[in-house]
Parts: structure tokens; sequence; C-alpha cells
């Protein structure tokens, strides 16, 4: 059920860039590459009956552009990169949506755009287990990036396991730290 939500989100995304990226002639209101009328510019040409109506000019035509590559890119920045698991899980939380979310928006923005998904885990359970499910944990948020829209190949997902330690420790303030998955741009 969660699939369709994202896919919904995703193609709903898509239909208003694609939207977007019309522009209007502000002379006659029509589609600059097809010359074809907009619906956009009201004006019924002076006819008999009729109340003319104002024609648009450069100044009071409002193009929808959509966010732009830079807002999203801040947008990105301000969720965050960073994806925290609960102890021997892979599952990602709730909390971490919005922040996978605004990452998949940026991402789906610019087709250029590569990231490698680190996925990382604390230092207790064996060292073969540890990668194993560090690569769930980047699986997981490569699934999600993939389910908003993002292209496979744009993506990674590499293991760490205990390897790369965030935080110092054998305690669950470090331990908690340690198990994350890590969105890296390449």
């Amino acid at each position: 059920m969660m699939k369709f939500k994202y896919l919904g989100i995703a193609l709903f995304s898509l239909t208003l860039a694609a939207c977007s990226s019309v522009k209007l002639d502000p002379q006659t209101g029509a589609d600059s590459t097809s010359g074809a009328p907009s619906s956009a510019t009201v004006s019924d040409g002076g006819a008999v009956g009729s109340v003319p109506q104002p024609t648009a000019t450069p100044e009071t035509v409002v193009q929808s552009t959509g966010p732009t590559s830079s807002s999203l890119q801040a947008a990105a920045l301000a969720a965050g990169r960073l994806v925290y698991f609960d102890y021997d899980s892979y599952v990602i939380k709730p909390e971490f949506q919005k922040l996978i979310e605004a990452q998949a928006r940026y991402l789906s923005s610019d087709p250029s755009l590569r990231v490698v998904i680190e996925g990382h885990t604390d230092e207790r359970g064996g060292r073969e287990y540890n990668l194993a499910l560090g690569q769930r944990r980047a699986e997981a948020v490569r699934r999600a990036l993939s389910l908003l829209g993002v292209a496979d190949a744009q993506t990674d997902a590499v293991s760490f396991g205990e390897e790369k330690p965030a935080a110092e420790g054998s305690n669950e303030a470090a331990w908690s730290q340690n198990r994350r998955a890590e969105i890296s741009y390449r």
C-alpha cells in the first residue's frame, strides 16, 4: 500500500514538473514551442457585446517554473543525509521519510547526480553479519529513493559494517550513532 502512495507522489511531482516547462510568449499567449494558444491568456478580441479583457504583458504573465535546482539542493541539505536505524534492524523509521523525500526530489531534478548510500552498523555482532546488515540498510534507503522516482543508475549501495564508526565507545549513545545509512553525493 505504501508503494502506491510513493508512486503516486512521484507521478504527481513529474506531472507538475512537465507542466512548468512550457514557456508562454507574453505577446500572443501562445506556447513558444508549438505556437498553440495557451489557456492561461484570456482575450476575446473585442467581439460585439463582450467586455474587452486586458491582454497579457511581460509584467503580468506569471510563469510557474516549479522548484529550482538550487532550492531543491537547499532542501536536501537541510533535511540531512543520515538515516538512523534501530538495533539489528534495516527498517526505515517514519521520522526519516521527509529526509528521503527531499533527497529524492533533488536527485530526480538532475539525472546527472549520483549518490552512494553507505550502510553502517555498531560494533556488536560478527564482521560478516555486520557487513550484511549494513548492506541491507543501504539497500533499504536505495529502494525508498527508487520508489520516489530516483533512477537506479543514480544510486549505489555499499556496506562498511562496523569499520567506519561515527562515534567511538561501547555504549548505547555511541551505538545509536553508528547504526546508520549515509547518503554521499559523488
